[in-house]
């Protein structure tokens, strides 16, 4: 199947790739700047942007299937408005090109709570997409464990370099991580099962952990201790956004978004796609050491023998 990837040069869309051409489907990756990517052998690499009418309707031609892995959170206080003119390019160029499903990966996080503005970014997109004429497949998730992944860097840097935390009150909040390995097994496998096609699914791990065992579990992981957390309740989102700004190489217009996320609790309360996409999923320690460099991911050959006889 001839299936597009954007976001290709991303965290999720880097790895996506690479899984695709081994599951045997010819990819075409759209990227802003095709002289700064440097693509698998086999991807056809088409140029463009969805923020700009004209410049990407090209690298849908022929395409089949198409993934939609563009956020722009990094972008500061408009990023909500950027994400949500892409998803309406993108969702009139590929109705016009005529694909058959498109893929979407979004938040956890359930409606009838307050969502933070991040959250509701994302909710904002997949309705979006949804009025495509296409089959649109949504996989919700939480915190997403690899290395390059956002929230897992603000986690990593703090359990590393903080022995001490003053946190908010959202460290008691649950959350369902799940590997970046599985995000991709699942993004790949929902692509051959019909089933999947013009539905929402919600994907984890297989712990549920509170931010403060998250932090904790990945300071011992990492460096063999568990740092003290005090959890207060007059830190706000901001003043914690401008404080991990501080501490860790994640901005503090990136981090709030984030830490903004926090307070809703983001655990898997649909398990319909562990019966359509079966994966033998990945222990949250084995995760954050594959995101360390401490052991690495089966490759993808490894990766289906490992489902088939889960």
């Amino acid at each position: 199947m001839r299936v597009l990837v954007t976001g290709a040069t991303g965290f999720v869309g880097g790895r996506l790739v690479p899984a695709l051409l081994a599951a045997g489907h010819e990819v075409v990756a759209l990227v802003r700047d095709a002289s700064r990517y440097d693509a698998p052998e086999g991807v056809v690499v088409k140029e463009g942007d969805v923020l700009e009418l004209g410049s990407f309707e090209h690298a849908l031609e022929g395409v089949e299937a198409a993934y939609y892995l563009i956020h722009s959170m990094g972008s500061g206080r408009e990023f909500a408005e950027r994400d949500r003119r892409g998803a309406r390019h993108f969702a009139r160029a590929a109705s016009e090109a005529g694909i058959e499903r498109a893929f979407y990966l979004g938040g956890l996080g359930d409606d009838r709570d307050q969502l933070s503005k991040h959250l509701k970014s994302r909710r904002e997109v997949e309705h979006i997409l949804a009025a495509g004429d296409y089959d649109l497949t949504t996989l919700r998730a939480a915190i997403i464990i690899g290395d390059g992944s956002a929230s897992f860097q603000v986690v990593r840097q703090l359990a590393q370099r903080l022995p001490l935390m003053l946190t908010p009150t959202w460290v008691e909040t649950e959350c369902q991580p799940i590997a970046i390995d599985d995000v991709v097994a699942y993004l790949v496998g929902a692509l051959s099962v019909p089933e999947t096609a013009g539905d929402t699914f919600e994907i984890g791990g297989p712990e549920v952990l509170t931010y403060r065992e998250i932090l904790e579990e990945t300071a011992r992981i990492s460096g063999g201790y568990r740092p003290v957390i005090v959890g207060v309740p007059v830190l706000t989102p901001r003043i914690s956004s401008y404080w991990i700004g501080l501490v860790t190489d994640v901005s503090a217009s990136v981090a709030r978004p984030l830490i903004d996320g926090l307070r809703n609790p983001v655990v898997v309360t649909d398990h319909r796609i562990e019966d359509l996409v079966p994966l033998a999923l990945t222990p949250f320690e084995t995760a954050v050491r594959r995101a360390l460099g401490e052991e690495s991911s089966p490759d993808a050959d490894e990766r289906v023998e490992q489902e088939e006889t889960a």
